[in-house]
């Protein structure tokens, strides 16, 4: 055999290969754009909103992505997360509520949704939970550490220069004082009127009555659903199928599921740092300390 004739027994197996890996790149490529030329009709997206709620970016992208789509019919948030940062919370929830507009959006809660997951969920037009859900945990939390008298048995000083008398409150080398709590205490008021008053306005439910359940309290699925915080009993494919009815989909409904941002290696190592014992350390990671979280979760 010459050299010629063992080049293209290698070269032909290789071309056919590249030939499939393009095609099948073509496909799910026309599939994420949802081409239309495999499926007809309206379709419905499913977002996941999973962990910590540390960032708004990825899914408002997701939520717009979706609602600008003409094939998209409606829209499945499934959270499955315990809070997180109260501004990308905020953000995400009127993101919802701009999305109502154009068209349904729905919520599916997974095995948790409080807090910040249960703020977003509450700009939805429905909400579906699971009987044993753990959702609710209406409120804010903030916590800081002192390591103040730690640092003065190693012998360790800490100097800090400020503008103001409160521009190192709540910084870790010194003590709160009562004045300090009063200040933080009114900031967490503020954040948590704005979280009742958004579950009201969502939820079309009183003031008084949202205020009763918000001291922070978790409950079940089928708690939350004989207090109108969610709509329905059911799960994810309960909430696809309601969805399918609400757009007049007939037979089984095309799903399609956003992609999940790609994450730098960093940007994963980073998460799985920032946890409980980095709260202290806000100040210099640019993290707010106002969580709407519900801090015994599993996965903070």
């Amino acid at each position: 055999m010459n050299k010629k004739s063992k080049i293209l027994i290698i070269t032909i197996p290789l071309f056919f290969l590249l030939v499939v890996a393009f095609l099948g790149f073509l496909v799910a490529r026309l599939e994420e754009k949802h081409a239309g030329l495999f499926h007809s009709g309206k379709k419905i997206g499913v977002i996941r909103v999973r962990g910590i709620i540390a960032s708004s970016d990825p899914l408002i992208k997701q939520i717009k992505r979706f609602r600008d789509d003409p094939e998209i019919g409606g829209i499945i948030l499934r959270i499955n997360s315990p809070g997180g940062g109260v501004g990308p919370s905020q953000e995400i929830y009127e993101e919802v509520k701009k999305c109502r507009q154009r068209k349904p959006i729905i919520v599916s809660m997974g095995s948790i949704c409080a807090s910040g997951g249960y703020y977003i969920a509450s700009a939805a037009q429905t909400i579906f939970a699971d009987p044993g859900s753990v959702t609710g945990s209406i409120g804010v939390i903030v916590e800081f550490s002192n390591f103040k008298g730690l640092l003065e048995k190693i012998g360790v000083k800490s100097y800090v220069v400020k503008s103001g008398k409160f521009k190192d409150i709540g910084y870790p080398t010194r003590n709160m004082t009562p004045e300090d709590f009063k200040i933080i205490q009114n900031v967490v008021d503020s954040i948590y009127h704005q979280f009742v008053q958004a579950v009201s306005e969502g939820r079309h439910l009183p003031i008084k009555k949202v205020q009763a359940l918000a001291d922070g309290r978790i409950f079940s699925g089928l708690q939350a659903k004989k207090l109108n915080l969610v709509d329905r009993i059911g799960n994810l494919e309960d909430a696809i199928a309601f969805m399918a009815r609400q757009l007049g989909i007939k037979g089984k409904p095309h799903v399609i599921y956003a992609r999940k941002p790609n994450e730098k290696l960093w940007q994963i190592l980073f998460k799985s740092l920032v946890g409980r014992w980095m709260r202290p350390f806000y100040h210099s990671t640019g993290i707010s300390p106002f969580y709407y979280l519900w801090p015994l979760s599993p996965n903070f």
